[in-house]
Parts: structure tokens; sequence; C-alpha cells
């Protein structure tokens, strides 16, 4: 417990952290001070005088330094002789402070009729007209009247495109400096800025391209007016003509918590449609940011291209078929093949869907379709129950291994960033730079394909002495109470990240990392729900293919393995029978017998288990598509058919099944992730000046699972073989993947919005390998992998080693692992 100090405030008598300011501790009290430059997130700068209020301090006696008392036994309180900001100043003990004298109450008025002098009267057009603080603040505080001359009114640009995804208009900007604040203090994305002085003060963009940030976003949501604007909901709708959806972020494992806005509209056939993707806070979580990508990446679930009925292959093409002409044939495959039969299943589904196509559970194997491992290890020491990234500081190290936090999960990236600046110890341990280097401790570097050999060396496990920059990181490790690794994938297939997760496991168990708060291994994973296909039983295959091609029939569910990978979808060609589940007529969906048209995320309820395993629960937005069904429910009525126990109606439903059957999840219920608590700060759309127009959590917070540490359990990590060196014919080097945030998936690549952002297919490689093969940076070359001939551009890169190259995952590229490449120049005819 920290120590107290008691203070009034406004009569009220109130007991707050020393250090904390009066606006937090008033608003702590139900007292609300009206702020515009300062946010709870930020550090305060007292810019704009709003929160202006009497300070009163106990008169102290300069002999004796004790308090004056007064005949009444209360210390003499003097009151300054000006008005002092709540936002900079302290509390203090004995402190008295008045929120609504008359003199308080005349500054917040002058500090409004100033800010109105040339702020545009535009509010029945402005997109923030009906959350805006500054419309609420002038109708509580401000006057019907004006002194200044409406012949003096400034006017400014007021469409002006800071980048591709965010508008200001310059006209309604009351120079708080929020945005530049959060760009420079929070992000360490300095490319906002003040640019002239006086009256002509305007902010800019200094970055190329423009806005150049991946929390971009964000600044519209702590904007206190209609200054920055986001070009996916400009003029879009009004905030009280539209319905509120609590849900879960489908992009990455850190399960950032989410509202969707949505409306029913005129143009889309009267259907409900999202207007907008908010953050909804979690302390625990994404507090109340989320990146670029969450936010505009949900377009994917209203393209025309859904699919809408089920398809059959007849006479070798696939038709349009009934619901009940489809689940009969797929049923009736599975059941003439249950012993030669495999599912197929990605981190894309939910627990309920996922538990569902695991009920086929004899004679069959459930894959998970995902490039790395140890999934099996974060069960044991995966992090304790109460974690959370909030409460780091000096106490704590944190390894980040084989992962580039910043493309691959943004929010942790922050989180981790902001541990940092408290004091935490920050390791990086990557093969090339990386933006966690900007706050390490400690970068460390080892080399592509060597990535055993280093964790060996880190730790301590090869008997030999290590290099300065390691041996500092031991020490490091050897001090902290409590350590967390985040563990990526980063040029590593599953073999090798099966060994390098066992090896950090080992040493978190030796070391006593397990099994409580702020400890413990994190799996950096592509998907929102990796670890619960973990959970549910599934698990990846070194060599698919050779998986595949063992089975009779292929259950596909959430996954598009003939589009990654034409070896795979050469296997497919040869199965008896394939089925899969889908929301567009993908590669794989092209192949298959069967194809069900599933809803997509937003049009359903459901759970997912974050990389913290965290469960969370996500809710409908939307109707569902015309047509479609749940993959839960698609899955259950091929069993209901072949006589299996599968419910079809209630995802909650089936969370109780999940309970009763998944160790750890026992004490997981939908009523349970509903639960929510006071969060600080205090967020609500009742004072949106306070902590920005994101939305307050009262649709819950989820549960973390417990580890097997948890209960004492015994613990038996057994480390898998190493993975034999790759082979490397002559002419040929070795690519190595790497995960990029605006990658080409399908949940990204319709997305028109962020067609500028998303990467192009390209190889990295350093300028020396590329003179060496006569290949320009200026001109596409030719990748040969897996006898496949795809034109890629270049990427050069100085710091990769000059006998590798580096490739991004989901590209269109086969790239499960480190695997032997060819690349050369295009010959002028293959060039067009």
């Amino acid at each position: 417990m920290s120590e107290q100090v008691t203070l009034t405030i406004d009569h009220h008598v109130l007991s707050v952290p020393k250090g904390m300011l009066i606006v937090d501790a008033a608003k702590q009290a139900g007292i609300d001070i009206p702020v515009f430059c300062y946010h709870p997130k930020m550090e305060p700068v007292g810019m704009c005088r709003m929160c202006l209020v009497e300070i009163g301090r106990p008169l102290i006696n300069r002999e004796t330094g004790q308090p004056v008392i007064r005949a009444d036994g209360n210390p003499e309180i003097r009151f300054g002789p000006k008005l002092e900001t709540a936002c900079t100043t302290p509390v203090a003990d004995g402190m008295v402070v008045r929120t609504t004298t008359d003199a308080v109450q005349q500054a917040r008025n002058n500090v409004l009729e100033f800010i109105l002098t040339s702020h545009p009267l535009d509010c029945p057009i402005c997109d923030k007209g009906g959350e805006c603080p500054l419309q609420n603040l002038t109708m509580a505080h401000g006057s019907a009247t004006s002194r200044f001359d409406f012949s003096e009114k400034m006017h400014s640009q007021k469409h002006v495109s800071l980048g591709d995804l965010i508008y200001l208009d310059r006209e309604r900007c009351i120079q708080c400096g929020r945005c530049v604040r959060f760009q420079h203090d929070v992000v360490a994305d300095p490319v906002l800025a003040f640019h002239q002085r006086g009256r002509k003060l305007e902010i800019i963009t200094s970055s190329e391209p423009g806005f150049d940030s991946i929390f971009s976003g964000n600044t519209t949501d702590i904007c206190p007016v209609g200054a920055l604007t986001t070009a996916d909901f400009r003029f879009g709708a009004r905030p009280w003509e539209m319905n509120k959806a609590a849900s879960i972020c489908e992009h990455c494992p850190v399960g950032c918590n989410t509202v969707n806005n949505v409306r029913r509209e005129a143009k889309s056939g009267g259907r409900n449609v999202i207007k907008r993707v908010m953050p909804r806070q979690n302390e625990a979580v994404n507090e109340i940011w989320m990146c670029d990508k969450g936010r505009f990446g949900y377009h994917y679930a209203e393209q025309p291209q859904r699919l809408t009925m089920p398809m059959i292959r007849k006479n070798g093409q696939l038709q349009e078929a009934t619901w009940e002409e489809a689940l009969a044939l797929a049923a009736k495959q599975f059941s003439k093949h249950k012993e030669r039969l495999i599912s197929l299943v990605s981190g894309r589904l939910s627990n309920e869907d996922l538990f569902n196509i695991r009920q086929f559970n004899n004679g069959w194997q459930g894959i998970l379709y995902n490039t790395f491992g140890g999934g099996d290890l974060t069960n044991q020491v995966g992090v304790g129950k109460g974690t959370n990234l909030k409460d780091i500081g000096p106490e704590t190290v944190i390894l980040i291994a084989a992962s580039d936090l910043h493309n691959e999960a943004p929010v942790w990236w922050l989180r981790i960033k902001q541990a940092a600046e408290r004091g935490a110890k920050v390791i990086s341990w990557h093969p090339r730079s990386t933006r966690s280097d900007e706050f390490a401790t400690l970068s460390l570097r080892y080399a592509y394909g060597k990535e055993i050999d280093a964790v060996k060396g880190l730790l301590k496990k090869d008997g030999v002495n290590a290099a300065t920059d390691v041996q500092a990181a031991q020490a490091l490790l050897n001090e902290a109470e409590n350590v967390i690794i985040f563990l990526g994938g980063e040029g590593m297939g599953i073999a090798q990240s099966n060994v390098v997760a066992h090896y950090l496991a080992e040493y978190l168990l030796d070391a006593h990392h397990t099994g409580k708060p702020n400890n413990g291994l994190v799996m950096v994973w592509p998907h929102a729900n990796t670890q619960g296909a973990w959970d549910m039983g599934f698990k990846p295959v070194e060599n698919l293919s050779a998986a595949v091609e063992k089975g009779e029939v292929i259950y596909i569910a959430g996954a598009d393995p003939a589009g990654d990978d034409p070896q795979l979808a050469a296997v497919l060609k040869e199965r008896a029978f394939v089925v899969v589940q889908e929301l567009f007529l993908t590669e794989t969906a092209k192949l298959a017998n069967v194809v069900f048209p599933v809803q997509a995320k937003a049009e359903r309820e459901g759970t997912y288990t974050s990389g913290e395993r965290r469960v969370q629960r996500y809710y409908p937005a939307v109707d569902a598509t015309q047509g479609t069904r749940p993959d839960f429910a698609v899955a259950a009525q091929i069993g209901l058919q072949m006589g299996l126990e599968l419910i079809d109606t209630s995802a909650s439903v089936i969370m109780k099944q999940i309970s009763r059957q998944i160790e750890r999840y026992e004490v997981i219920s939908y009523p349970k992730l509903a639960n929510t608590e006071q969060q600080w700060p205090i967020i609500g759309r009742s004072d949106l000046y306070y902590g920005g127009t994101m939305y307050e959590n009262n649709q819950g917070l989820g549960m973390q699972l417990e580890t097997f540490a948890d209960r004492k359990a015994a613990l038996n990590v057994v480390l898998p073989n190493t993975p034999l060196p790759l082979t490397v014919p002559a002419g040929y080097l070795v690519a190595y993947p790497t995960t990029v945030l605006y990658d080409l998936g399908a949940m990204l690549i319709d997305t028109p919005l962020l067609k500028n952002r998303l990467e192009s297919k390209a190889v990295w490689m350093n300028p020396k390998t590329a003179e060496q093969l006569s290949l320009s940076h200026d001109h596409p070359a030719q990748l040969i992998v897996f006898e496949q001939k795809i034109q890629v551009n270049l990427r050069l890169e100085a710091e990769l080693p000059e006998d590798c190259v580096v490739i991004p995952r989901s590209m269109g590229i086969p790239l499960f692992g480190p695997v032997a490449v060819k690349i050369q120049a295009l010959k002028p005819e293959m060039d067009k």
C-alpha cells in the first residue's frame, strides 16, 4: 500500500496515494474538474488552463515547522492569491481544494470564450458532435455571448490529410497537444508536431509517408474536439445513431478489447453494418489503446465475395447445394473414412468451434495450421494468473526472444515499452534490429539458423564462456525477482521453435519463475486464438504435406493451405474427400468436395484465449450474412448425423462442455467472463473530456487461466530432438521467415483503407548479396522455392547476413520454416 495523504475537495474529505494529481483525486471522489490538454495516460503540461481551481494549504509556523492550529483545533488554511492548475499540482496532506467558486467558474468561462474565438460553429456536421468534450463543457461552463469581434475570426484549412488514415480540420483544433504528446511520449512515433506560433499555431506531420505510425487512430479517440477524424468513419454516422457490441480483436494474440459501433443503413439493404471499431478499456490487456490494424482491419466481413450457400462438387465442378444435402454428404464421408479423417484448423476459430471439431476424436488427427511450436509448454510455464504488464517495474526482467513485437503484437510492444520506462529491464534477443531495441536494457544478436546454440549459450546450457553482452543478460536474469519471456518464431519453423521453447521452459522451471503473477512464458502466436487451439487439443506438425497424405478425408476450417503452398494444394487434390468451412472461395475451398459458408466473428458470439492465456468473450455486432452458420454449428450438425452428441445452438452451452472436459477451463463460464470491476483511470462516455471517446468496459474483463505450476502439479518437460541442418544446393540461399504487421492475408488484402500499407511480396537481403547475384532493389527478381517460380521485389537491409535472405510470412510464398531458395534476375520476357 502506497503512502496516503488526506485532503478536502469541495467539502469531501478523501485519502489518496501521495503524489496523485488533484484532478485525478477529484475524479476518484466523483468530482469533475474539466480538462482539455490533460489525459490520465500522459504526463501533465498545464496548457489549456481549463482545470484552474482554488488551492489552500495549511499555514506552517516557520519556527516549529508545524501547521498553525486554530482555536477550533483545525489547521489554519491559507489560499493562494491566484488559481492553480489541478492537472499539474500533486495532492498534499491537509490541502483544501475548491472547484466551484465564482472565481473558478469565471476562469472556465474565460478559457472557453478564448478557445471559441476561432472555433467554427459546425457542430451539426462535425463527426465529434454528440461525443465532443468541447461541446459538453461549453454547455456546462461557457457563455452564450462573446466579447470578440467575429470579423477577427481565424480561418484555417478544413480537410488536411495527415496520412492515408487520419484527417485534420485545423479550424477545429484547439492546440491542446494531446495528439503530439501521445505520438511522442506514449508510442515513440514523433511524427506530429506544432508549427508556427501564436494564433497561427497548427499541427503538422513530419514523416514521409504522412502520419507514419501504427497507432495513429488513437489520436482521434483522445482529441477533445473534431479536429482529428479517421478516413474510415469521417462523415459516416452520428454517435447517437449507433449501437455498440463488445468484441475482441482477431488479428493477433494480445486480445485487445474493442467495441463495434453499428448502424442500420438503407444502402446496405436495411442491415446493420459496422461503422467503426473503438478500443474498450481493459487495463490488464490493452488498457485503452489499439493498433491501426485492429481498428481498420474489419472490412473483410462485409466483402461481396462472401460465400452464402453450401457447395458440392458434381461432375468436377463446385455447384451450390442445400444445407441438408451438403451436411448429409459430409457426414457420410466422415463416417465411411473415420479412421483416416484428419482435421486442419487455425487460430482464427473460436474455442467453441475448435471444441466441436475436436469431438470427431476416434482414429483421426487434429492438426493446428501454425508455423511454430511451444503451445503445450504454456499450460505448464505460461504466465501466472494475475499477470499484468501494467504492474511491472524494476523488479522484473522481460526477455523478448525471436519476436519483432512492434509488427507481431503492437500493444504488447507498447506495454513493454512503458514497463521499461517504469524501470523494468528488457532484453531484446533477435537476429536483426527491431524497435524493441529502442527501450531495451540489452540488445543481443545471434545469427539466423543458430537459435538453438544461442539460447543454450544464454541459459548456460553449453558450458562455453559467454560473450560480455550475454554475460550481462545472464546477470540480469539471475538477479531478477520476476522474469517474463515473450517468444516468437523469427527465422524458425516448428522443429527449431520447439527446441528453443523447451530450453526456455526448463530455465523458468529451474529458476522458479512459474506459477505466480508476472512470471512465465508468453508465445507470440500469429492468430488471436492459437493458444486456444492448443488448449483444445490441436498441434502443428513438422511435415504437413506428409501428414495430410495419410488422410483419406480432410476437414479444413479457418485455413487456406492450398493458397499458401502449391505442394499442399497438390496433396489436397489427391485426397478422396475434402471438406472446407470458409468465408470466401479460397484456393483451398476451390479444391474441396464440400464447402460450407460460415459466419464472420462480428456475426456471432464466442471466446478467444490470448497469448497471456486470458479467456475473453466477444458478442455479435451485425446480422449474420444470409445462408451462413457458425463454425461450431456446422461441425455439430455433421456430428449429429454421425450419432455424436454435439451442441449446434449456442456457444455458451458449448463453453459449459468445455469447462467439464478441458483442464484449466473448469472455472470458465459466459457469466463469469462478463464480470467487470472498477478500473483506473475512470473511462466513461459520461465525461469524455477526461479519458477520450474510448468505451468503458461493461461487458467483461475475461478470466486468466491457471498453469500447472499454480497447482504444484508434477512437471515433466521433455526436450525434443534438435533438427538436422538444412541441405542447401549449390546456387541456393537459406530463406528465413519473419512476420510483418500488414501482410497479404485474407483478412487484410481486401481492405481498401490499408492498401497503401500492405507489404509487397518481397525478399529481404544484404546489398552485397544482391550485388553478387546481379540484382537491383528497383527491379523485380524471380524466387524459386519448392520448384515454384514467384516474382518478388527486393528490400535491401545492410544488417542482414550475406549468406541468407529473409521473407515475410502470409505473402503468398510457401514458407513454414527455414528453406533453401534460389533468387535470380528476371529475364526481359519474364519481367513482362
